[in-house]
């Protein structure tokens, strides 16, 4: 099938979407590494980290019992030597789930920054980019990690819990370090459990998103040609090529606006055609463009009586964050459907007076 994407990505592809930032990663791995470090530098220094914040605590407090009264200062100093003395007691445990972040976020993404990530992108402040992301395949996947993640959890724990409900009943008059002692042992052994559990599911979804990601970059016999032929041509050819490649873009673009259904304005800076047929999952961005584009575009729309909205805010959003050819993301939807309701409704009329 023509365009059909099933040739791997290029060398040249990879590393263009690298540089944006488009790499594989499993938020879960990280998550449970982190757990787990966390749990083993707590067992190791639990004992250390105990005695130093109850010597803190009791510093502190006979610091605070002396006969001098009881002022704002007197407070805010008892506060930070507390807060010191916690700091000091975590300093272990905090430390290695950090260098735990930065080793494992190293070996699934590399050392090389990426610039373009780092870049503000409003299409980044929500994962799910449109209606059909919502009830799509990549949601549902998430949802179904989200509830073997907490099905997981929970059977651990009702697990090690149930059986002990009959000792916990014996612990209620123990001295708050007697308690401490009888279930560290037995909140250890849950934690340890549930971050063994989230790292098999974390590893699943490493390779799970290694997979989604080399699905995505695939490419289809074309692209891969055109790529070939373009490493071949001298620079001010290729980029002669580009050029060209861009002005075809921007008729088919401008040949697009009579289809429109309105235009959003700045209202003399930016111009956003939006499109939306019912058939398609949400509105699509079908032409934009900024000064002369704009002007343009809005030309077009008046020659085919097409409505024109000034709205500054939806403009610029628009024209940042969607492609042509793109559906908007979700945080836009409410402002696109009052758009769009009310030019329904202008139009509803003007057919209702005719």
């Amino acid at each position: 099938m023509a365009g059909e994407k099933t040739e791997k990505a290029t060398p040249k592809r990879r590393e263009e979407a690298r540089k944006k930032g488009q790499v594989p990663k499993s938020h879960d791995l990280n998550g449970a590494v982190i757990m787990l470090v966390g749990i083993f530098t707590l067992g190791l220094t639990g004992p250390g980290i105990a005695q130093r914040l109850g010597d803190g605590l009791t510093s502190a407090l006979q610091a605070g019992s002396g006969r001098d009264p009881v002022t704002i200062s007197t407070v805010g100093d008892l506060f930070m030597s507390s807060g010191r003395s916690a700091a000091l007691a975590l300093a272990p445990v905090l430390g290695a789930c950090a260098l735990a972040a930065i080793v494992i976020s190293v070996l699934q993404v590399g050392i090389r920054p990426k610039t373009g990530a780092l870049k503000p992108d409003p299409k980044r402040l929500n994962p799910v980019t449109g209606f059909k992301n919502i009830y799509g395949k990549n949601s549902l996947v998430e949802l179904v990690k989200n509830l073997v993640k907490i099905s997981v959890v929970a059977t651990i724990v009702l697990s090690a819990v149930l059986p002990h409900l009959g000792d916990w009943a014996a612990m209620v008059g123990m001295s708050p370090y007697q308690l401490a002692g009888a279930m560290a042992a037995q909140v250890k052994s849950i934690f340890l459990r549930a971050g063994l559990a989230y790292l098999l599911i974390g590893v699943i979804d490493a390779v799970y998103q290694r997979f989604r990601h080399e699905k995505g970059m695939r490419m289809d016999k074309q692209e891969v040609k055109e790529e070939a032929k373009q490493q071949d041509l001298p620079p001010e050819v290729r980029g002669a090529i580009r050029r060209r490649q861009r002005e075809a873009a921007r008729a088919r673009m401008m040949a697009a606006v009579p289809e429109a259904d309105v235009i959003v304005t700045n209202p003399t800076h930016y111009s956003v055609a939006l499109k939306y047929d019912g058939a398609s999952a949400a509105p699509q961005v079908i032409a934009k463009g900024k000064d002369i584009v704009a002007l343009r575009i809005r030309e077009i729309a008046a020659e085919h009586d097409i409505p024109i909205v000034p709205d500054p805010p939806l403009a610029r959003s628009l024209h940042a964050s969607v492609e042509v050819g793109e559906e908007i993301p979700e945080e836009l939807f409410q402002a696109v459907a009052q758009i769009l309701a009310y030019v329904y409704r202008v139009a509803g009329r003007r057919r209702l007076a005719s």
